[in-house]
C-alpha cells in the first residue's frame, strides 16, 4: 500500500493528501501535537482523540530514552501500548534536544556525548543508537539522527555540520536495513535537510536527502531564531527540490500564520510546542486573533471561551472563569487552555485542507492572516 497519496494540488504549492500508516490514516496538511514524554502536557489521550481531533502525535527520543527507559518501553510493547494511543506516532531523533544541551555535550564524528538533565549521568547518542531507540519506541514515522546548528552560525561551521549530518544519514540507513521492526507494524524513515539559512547549502542538502529515496523528508534547523522571512525563503527553496510525491515535514513550526504560510509553500506536516506552552501562560489562539486571558478586560466577560471553537471547553467555560483559574494559579486553567489551543490548531489545518480542495486556499489565507495575528 502506498504511504502517501496527493488528493489535490492548489494553484501554487499547497496540496491536500493522505498518509497511510499501520495505525491509521492522516489527512494532510496536518499539525502534530507534541507528546514529549509519552504525554501531551495536561491533556488526556481521550481528549486528544475525541475533542482535539489529533490524527498523529509526537514522541521524543531523548526524553523517552532517559525516562522511562527502553527496558520499560520494550516490555510494554512500544510507545503505542505504553501510553494507550492507537493512532499514528512520529518520533524525533534526539538530535534537537542534544543540540539544546550545548553546555553539556561533546560532538564527534562518532556521535554526541551528553550529560542527562535529570541526574547528570553521561550518555552517547550515535546514529545507530538513535535508530535503535526509535525501533524500541516503535513510532510509525521516525527521523534520521542529525545535527542542528544555532542561528546565526558561520558558513563553514554550518557546512561541516551539514556534511556530518549526511554521513550520519548513511549510517542510519545502513543500521535500519540490518535491523527490522520490533512490534509487527511498519516504520517509515525520514531524513532531514539541514544548512541553516544558506541557500547553496540547503540546495546541496535537499539533493542529498532526495537521493536517499526515503518515504518522506523533513526540513530541520529552522524556527531556531531566524527571521520569519528567512524561514519562508528557505522552505520555499527546499520544497522546490524535495520529491513532490513524498510528504514534507517542517520541524518545530509554529504560530498559526507560520503554519498557513508553510502549507502555502508545499509543507504537509508540522509540529510545535507553542499551542500548549503558550496555553499554560494563558495565551489563546482563535479565529478572531490572540487572547491573553490574564488581561483585566476578561474579568467580567461571561461569554463562552471561544464561540467559534470546536472543543467542549469553548462552550462549557466562560472567559471570566478561565481567567479566574489563571489568576488563582489553578491547574485546570492550563488544561482548558491547552485543549482549546490544540483543537484550534487542528481546526486550522482542517479548514486549510478544505480550501486547498476547493481551490481558493491562497485567497482565503490572505484574508485570514491579519485576523489571526491581531491581539484581542
Amino acid at each position: 500500500m502506498k504511504f502517501f497519496n496527493i488528493e489535490k494540488t492548489s494553484e501554487g504549492k499547497a496540496r491536500a493528501g493522505e498518509l497511510i500508516t499501520d495505525h491509521g490514516k492522516v489527512q494532510t496538511p496536518i499539525f502534530m501535537p507534541v507528546g514529549t514524554v509519552a504525554s501531551v502536557k495536561t491533556v488526556h489521550q481521550r481528549e486528544l482523540k475525541e475533542d482535539i481531533k489529533a490524527q498523529i502525535i509526537l514522541g521524543n527520543t531523548y526524553h523517552l530514552y532517559l525516562r522511562p527507559g527502553m527496558d520499560v518501553m520494550q516490555e510494554a510493547g512500544g510507545l503505542h501500548k505504553f501510553m494507550n494511543w492507537d493512532l499514528p506516532i512520529l518520533t524525533d531523533s534526539g538530535g534537537f534536544q542534544v543540540f539544546s544541551l550545548s553546555g553539556s555535550r561533546k560532538m564527534s564524528e562518532e556521535g554526541v556525548k551528553f550529560k542527562s538533565h535529570i541526574d547528570g549521568s553521561y550518555h552517547l547518542f550515535t546514529p545507530e543508537k538513535s535508530m535503535e531507540i526509535q525501533r524500541q519506541i516503535g513510532a510509525d514515522i521516525f527521523m534520521a539522527f542529525d545535527e542542528c546548528v544555532a542561528y546565526p552560525s558561520e558558513y563553514n561551521q554550518v557546512k561541516a555540520s551539514m556534511e556530518m549530518t549526511h554521513r550520519w544519514l548513511k549510517r542510519c540507513i545502513d543500521w535500519n536495513e540490518k535491523n527490522p521492526e520490533l512490534y509487527g507494524h511498519k516504520q517509515r524513515f525520514f531524513p532531514i535537510v539541514q544548512g541553516s539559512t544558506y541557500s547553496d547549502l540547503r540546495k546541496i542538502s535537499a539533493e542529498v536527502i532526495s537521493e536517499a529515496g526515503a518515504e518522506g523528508n523533513a526540513i530541520g534547523g529552522l524556527s531556531v531564531g531566524e527571521p520569519e522571512e528567512e524561514m519562508y525563503r528557505i522552505t520555499d527553496e527546499v520544497t522546490d527540490i524535495l520529491p513532490k510525491d513524498k510528504p514534507r515535514y517542517l520541524m518545530g513550526v509554529g504560530t498559526p500564520w507560520n503554519i498557513l504560510e508553510s502549507i502555502g509553500l508545499g509543507i504537509d506536516m508540522m509540529d510545535c510546542v507553542m499551542p500548549t506552552r503558550n496555553a499554560r501562560n494563558a495565551m489563546l489562539f482563535t479565529w478572531q486573533g490572540v487572547m491573553n486571558l490574564k488581561n483585566e478586560k476578561w474579568k467580567k466577560d461571561f461569554s463562552p471561551l471561544d464561540e467559534f471553537g470546536t472543543s467542549f471547553v469553548d462552550r462549557e467555560y466562560s472567559k471570566a472563569y478561565v481567567r479566574h483559574l489563571f489568576v488563582s494559579k489553578e491547574y485546570l486553567g492550563k488544561q482548558i487552555a491547552s485543549i482549546h489551543n490544540l483543537a484550534f490548531y487542528l481546526d486550522l489545518v482542517k479548514v486549510a485542507r478544505e480550501h486547498i480542495i476547493a481551490g481558493d486556499f491562497y485567497e482565503w489565507k490572505k484574508s485570514v492572516d491579519p485576523i489571526l495575528r491581531q491581539r484581542l
